[in-house]
């Protein structure tokens, strides 16, 4: 049940087949470097004093190094726990501080910042810096692969913190053996495959796959910052088949691609997760996918994947809906995933009853339950409990989203939990609001928010080389009043741009956006 042995079997039966390239450097190893390499990972670490359970902080940026090194940790029964840095400094270490390592591998930075802030670090007992991987090299091979359970932890991932304090996630081996079995059902993916990952972690599950993953030209703590020439460029180069990550990404290849009048033959799937996908966004790369389509799971840290849309029947099917304020649809739950929709409820729910459940077109919170969704928090008692309800020996988690499923049991998401608005016209859901206003031809996008009384209002971005004024305003104001979802709000601001999220550089923040107006 090691996760470490699905590629560790894939490398004794495939050893010559190339398993990482790196496009930055066109340096590769194949999958039977990789494996001597996590061997001899394995026994220098044991020698350094790390011991199976014991928890590691990883801060290593992605290189042949970083898989080497997560896979090793696995093979040897040691819990990798991976923070995003890009969360800021002061959630950052306190997420250190919680979690209370008994070591760390990461780059010279993250070692000095543990010497000027000494507190969170105090209980890492071993360390290890990059520069120290090419002497392990040197080392012995370690054969033995640590016995686990299926429930063991294997890993700690931590939430981004977009609305509320980062958390630690408990993930087991049995949890990452049933994603990576499910997103290879699901695309049906094969050693045949070549991946390029917006996101690092997602490499992780199609290594185990046997698929060759590439390490893309982009600094993947910034998305919306990366280049998309040396995007497209890795993409044609290479022969992805496969390749994922934020929409702030493919917005910036699209709009290259379009421009640049190219096309991607050898893309079968272009995956987007961390917020929902404009409608013309995947009308965009279809254009440029003449062998593939475009895909926007559904899920969150501590479960995923749990639905899954294809833009293509998107643009057939709910298009026309989601612009007039339906929401987002994101599909149907995938294979072994149950999905519910509950009352929206600030409080603790201890066990699911029948009264607390809403009928098909209601809008609550949506709950799920599956072999992806993970049990619990970590050290986190209280978090656990808010998220987690009781069905018999099975639980729920909460998803702190909100949204409705329609008759043909297809999940519809409307927005989070803390980001809607209970104003005295009803409930005000951003994803339904935001698309009445990003109509308009001037407007780029929009974002709801509500003042302390939960008086609604809307905030617009223009779009490039437009500005605000009072004809504008009106315009916006009269459009309001063609929906339902809308007709109650009149008060306008606009802002030259949006707080987003740190990780998927995607979500607004809506909360730090009230706080400019309210």
């Amino acid at each position: 049940m090691n996760i470490a042995n699905r590629l560790l079997e894939f490398a004794k039966t495939h050893p010559n087949k190339t398993a990482i390239i790196d496009a930055r450097s066109d340096e590769s190893i194949s999958f039977s470097e990789l494996e001597d390499k996590i061997a001899r990972i394995c026994e220098s670490l044991i020698a350094k004093g790390f011991k199976p359970g014991s928890r590691t902080l990883l801060f290593v940026k992605p290189s042949l190094d970083f898989h080497a090194l997560v896979f090793s940790l696995f093979k040897i029964g040691i819990i990798p726990v991976l923070i995003d840095p890009g969360m800021g400094r002061k959630n950052l270490l306190a997420a250190i501080a919680h979690t209370k390592p008994d070591a760390m591998i990461g780059e010279p930075i993250v070692h000095y910042l543990s010497y000027f802030f000494r507190k969170p670090f105090k209980s890492i007992q071993h360390r290890v810096w990059t520069k120290d991987i090419k002497k392990f090299l040197k080392s012995k091979r370690t054969e033995d692969v640590a016995q686990v359970n299926p429930g063991d932890t294997a890993a700690i991932l931590f939430t981004s913190g977009g609305t509320g304090r980062p958390k630690g996630v408990v993930y087991t081996h049995q949890i990452f053996s049933e994603q990576t079995r499910l997103l290879q059902e699901m695309f049906n993916l094969t050693s045949d495959d070549v991946d390029l990952p917006g996101f690092p972690l997602f490499s992780l599950f199609t290594l185990a796959m046997g698929m060759t993953t590439l390490i893309p030209s982009m600094d993947p703590s910034k998305p919306g910052k990366c280049d998309p020439a040396k995007l497209s460029a890795n993409i044609l180069k290479y022969q992805a088949t496969f390749v994922a990550g934020s929409p702030a990404i493919w917005e910036r290849v699209a709009n290259f691609a379009t421009e640049s009048e190219l096309q991607f033959q050898s893309i079968k799937q272009v995956v987007m997760f961390g917020a929902p996908v404009r409608n013309e966004l995947h009308e965009q790369l279809i254009g440029l996918l003449p062998n593939g389509n475009t895909y926007a799971p559904y899920g969150a840290t501590e479960a995923l994947p749990l639905c899954l849309s294809d833009g293509r029947w998107l643009l057939e099917n709910t298009k026309d809906k989601t612009r007039n304020g339906a929401g987002t649809c994101v599909g149907p739950a995938v294979s072994g995933v149950e999905i519910k929709i509950l009352r929206i409820l600030d409080r603790e729910v201890r066990h699911l009853e029948d009264h607390l459940l809403l009928a098909p077109g209601q809008i609550g919170e949506i709950i799920v339950k599956g072999p992806t969704v993970t049990k619990s928090y970590d050290q986190m008692p209280e978090a656990t409990a808010s998220a987690k309800i009781q069905d018999g020996e099975n639980f729920w988690h909460r998803m702190g989203d909100i949204g409705y499923l329609d008759q043909d049991q297809r999940l519809w998401f409307c927005g989070r939990k803390a980001h809607r608005v209970e104003s005295n016209f009803g409930l005000l859901c951003p994803i339904q609001v935001e698309a009445i206003f990003n109509q308009h031809p001037k407007v780029k996008r929009s974002a709801l928010i509500g003042d302390s009384d939960n008086v609604p209002a809307i905030v617009v971005e223009l779009i490039s080389g437009q500005k605000p004024n009072l004809s504008l305003k009106n315009e916006l104001i009269q459009l309001a009043t063609t929906s339902s979802k809308t007709s109650s709000i009149s008060l306008i601001f606009f802002s030259s741009s949006f707080p987003v999220d740190v990780r998927h550089n995607i979500k607004i923040d809506r909360k730090k956006l009230a706080q400019q107006f309210f």
